[in-house]
């Protein structure tokens, strides 16, 4: 795996795997229970839909204790002048001349629906280290790049509604 996390992202997942262990196992076990006292296994929905839900939260205990295990622990500072972590960064595509804000995260928090562009994107990549007014070149393959230029830059430490996401 080999994640390139931040500090910010291991406690978070250390933070859902400690609620996966200490609550919602407890949770799912007793559903397991109560639905085994229900009778035949065989026929017994509830049953056979508790247990997964108990096998999915195992499953998800395991991925994040191999990602935090396999990270690559990274830091979210950089310059208050240039694009890092974290950081709020408005561009202008010049093909079209078009405005949009994107936030730079780890491919843990990644959503594009929500703006929240990974540092391994072609758009996180090419801007990382890049100042205000600076042009730069997105290249996405081998055949296909383009042009944005970078108005503006907000420091925005704050990752709090950022969510680790469930692969």
């Amino acid at each position: 795996m080999h994640d390139r996390l931040t500090k910010s992202d291991i406690q978070k997942m250390e933070e859902e795997i400690e609620y996966r262990k200490l609550t919602l196992r407890h949770e799912l076990l007793d559903d397991v229970k109560e639905a085994r006292a229900h009778g035949d296994l065989s026929e017994n929905f509830e049953y056979h839909a508790a247990k997964r839900a108990k096998n999915k939260n195992e499953s998800r205990i395991r991925y994040l204790e191999g990602m935090i295990r396999t990270a690559n622990i990274i830091e979210d500072d950089s310059a208050d002048d240039e694009v890092g972590m974290n950081n709020l960064v408005t561009v202008r595509f010049e093909d079209d001349g078009s405005e949009e804000t994107y936030k730079i995260v780890t491919s843990v928090r990644g959503n594009s629906l929500n703006n929240l562009i990974t540092i391994e994107s072609p758009l996180g990549k090419a801007l990382l280290k890049h100042k205000v007014g600076d042009k730069v070149k997105v290249t996405v393959n081998d055949s296909v790049s383009y042009f944005v230029t970078i108005k503006k830059i907000e420091n925005n430490k704050d990752d709090s509604d950022d969510q680790i996401r469930s692969y």
